[in-house]
C-alpha cells in the first residue's frame, strides 16, 4: 500500500509532498495539473526507465471531439499537434517536457513516438476498424496527399520538399523556432511505434509552413479513416492471415 509520495524537481512538479489515508485514494485536477506527471513517477520509483532528454506522458481517445491540451515549449509544434488533433477528431492531454536548452529532436522524435504508442495500445489487434486510409489535403497553394495502413508493418516514405529553415513563432510570450529538419524524425518515431505504413507527399507547395501544416492534417484525415469502425466487418480482424502482427 502507497502510504505516502514525495516527488521533487521532477517535469514540471518543483515540490509535492503527498499523505494517503487508509482506503481509496483518487487523484483528480484539471488538464495539464500534472496528474499524469504523478502516476509516471510511481512508475519510475518502481523501476521503470527513464531519460535525461525527454519527461513525456500522454492521454489519446480515438473517439473524441479533436481536443488538444498540450504544451511543448514549442510554439508551432504545439500548433500542429493542435490541428492533428482537430482534424482527425481525437482528444489528446498529457505532459510534454524535453531539453530544448539542447536541441528540439528529443523532444520532437519522442513525442512521435509515444504518440504511436498511444495509437498502438487504443487500437490493440485492430478487430472491427477499416485498417487503412488516405486523404488529400489543400492548403492554399499546398497540395498534400497521405494514406496509412495499420498493417503492423513500420514503413514511411515522407516526401515533403522542406527547405530546412526553421519556422519562427511566439510560444508564452517568447520567440520560439521549429526545426523543420526535425519533421521527419517526428513521423518516423509515429510509424516506428504505432507499426503502421505512412506515405506523405507534398504533390506542390511553396511555403514550409503550409507544407507542413497540410502534411499534420492529411494525415490526420487518413488516420480518422483508417481507425474508424467498418460496419460490415462484425469485429472481425482486417487481415487475411486472421491477426496483425
Amino acid at each position: 500500500m502507497l502510504r505516502s509520495l514525495f516527488i521533487q524537481n521532477y517535469a514540471l512538479i518543483d515540490k509535492l509532498d503527498i499523505d494517503f489515508e487508509n482506503g481509496f485514494s483518487v487523484i483528480t485536477g484539471e488538464t495539464g495539473a500534472g496528474k499524469s506527471i504523478m502516476i509516471n513517477a510511481i512508475d519510475i520509483a518502481l523501476g521503470a526507465k527513464v531519460t535525461k532528454e525527454t519527461e513525456i506522458v500522454m492521454e489519446l481517445n480515438l473517439d473524441g471531439t479533436g481536443n488538444a491540451e498540450v504544451s511543448t515549449g514549442i510554439g508551432f509544434f504545439d500548433h500542429m499537434l493542435k490541428s492533428f488533433c482537430k482534424h482527425g477528431l481525437f482528444d489528446l492531454s498529457g505532459e510534454l517536457v524535453g531539453d530544448l536548452d539542447v536541441d528540439q529532436h528529443h523532444l520532437i522524435e519522442d513525442t512521435g513516438i509515444v504518440l504511436g504508442m498511444c495509437f498502438a495500445k487504443a487500437l490493440g489487434d485492430c478487430a472491427g476498424i477499416f485498417r487503412s486510409g488516405f486523404f488529400i489535403y489543400p492548403m492554399d497553394e499546398t497540395l498534400v496527399q497521405a494514406a496509412v495502413d495499420f498493417g503492423g508493418r513500420p514503413y514511411l516514405v515522407c516526401n515533403s520538399e522542406l527547405t530546412g529553415i526553421p519556422l519562427v513563432s511566439i510560444c508564452n510570450g517568447e520567440q520560439s523556432s521549429f526545426q523543420t529538419d526535425c519533421f521527419e524524425d517526428f513521423w518516423q518515431g509515429f510509424v516506428n511505434s504505432a507499426c503502421c505504413n505512412l506515405h506523405i507527399d507534398v504533390i506542390r507547395g511553396r511555403s514550409d509552413h503550409h507544407k507542413i501544416e497540410g502534411c499534420f492534417k492529411a494525415v490526420a484525415r487518413a488516420i480518422r479513416s483508417a481507425t474508424e469502425i467498418d460496419a460490415r466487418r462484425n469485429g472481425s480482424v482486417p487481415s487475411t492471415k486472421g491477426v496483425i502482427v
